[in-house]
């Protein structure tokens, strides 16, 4: 009889998962519905075609770039999901899509398959944790930063700036961008689980306020070499913000309910001020 309640659980739990599995896709199946990943995922591409000039060779780059994350986010899902027949078309319409504009890109630029193997890497990573159900996991989300960061690099040097450049990749602004983005990004990631997943934890917490500590050090330092010039203000200010908001809003969310949009929605604003400081910057 102890026995029972697991077995009647398990039972529940695979009727739920074959009841989801053939569930009629919807229209939240096509479009990330996380304000805050959407921001995370484009903001260091764009900045990459913006810093080293932008042409229709980094707007093609670009616009492939968004079809691959559509084709990440549907695919993660699918796999996740142990390839429920909802989250096919999307995966099936966006590889497509990718495809058409991708595979021209590549023969016109094949000195993009540089990338290749880097990519091929992310993207196995990135589906293994779907499929563990260890996407939310410190590494599951450092590999979808590593592979949005690095695209500051990869759409820069295709600008219009690079175009003579001995080493285009390091080329103007795209390296110290993928760089800012980077760091930032992985502090969001810690900020966001001291908020939601992993509210109350003190070993989170101190992670938090460390790595936005060092951040704001590191800012001030870089600033300070420069001699506190208006070049390397804006870095400064907006590791100030994201250190303030990692200090005082999990407090708050102890005493009081904050939702998760509220939270995405905060660290869109965060990515829309880092990516801003990278123009202004470099």
């Amino acid at each position: 009889m102890s026995e029972q309640p697991s077995t009647l659980q398990r039972r529940s739990a695979s009727a739920a998962s074959h009841s989801s599995s053939h569930r009629k896709t919807a229209v939240r199946d096509w479009v990330p519905d996380q304000p805050g990943a959407w921001a995370m995922a484009l903001t260091p591409a764009l900045a990459g075609m913006i810093i080293d000039g932008t042409n229709p060779t980094t707007i093609w780059l670009f616009a492939a770039w968004v079809l691959c994350y559509c084709v990440q986010f549907t695919a993660a899902r699918w796999f996740k999901s142990r390839f429920a027949h909802r989250y096919a078309p999307p995966v099936a319409v966006y590889t497509v899509l990718l495809a058409a504009v991708g595979l021209p890109f590549v023969i016109i630029h094949p000195t993009t398959l540089w990338w290749a193997p880097l990519y091929a890497i992310l993207a196995t990573l990135s589906f293994v944790a779907a499929w563990l159900r260890r996407e939310r996991t410190l590494w599951g989300n450092a590999v979808a930063i590593l592979a949005s960061c690095t695209m500051a690099i990869v759409v820069s040097s295709f600008g219009t700036h690079a175009a003579n450049a001995q080493y285009p990749m390091l080329a103007n602004g795209g390296l110290p961008a993928a760089t800012v983005f980077f760091l930032t990004q992985f502090g969001s990631v810690l900020f966001v689980k001291t908020m939601i997943r992993e509210r109350g934890k003190r070993g989170y917490l101190w992670a938090s306020w460390i790595w936005h500590g060092a951040l704001l050090a590191a800012a001030f330092g870089l600033w300070g070499l420069l001699g506190f010039g208006r070049l390397f203000s804006m870095p400064a200010i907006v590791c100030l913000w994201l250190l303030a908001r990692a200090i005082a809003m999990p407090p708050i969310a102890r005493r009081r309910s904050i939702k998760p949009i509220a939270v995405g929605l905060v660290e869109m604003m965060s990515s829309l001020s880092v990516f801003a400081a990278v123009l202004l910057t470099f």
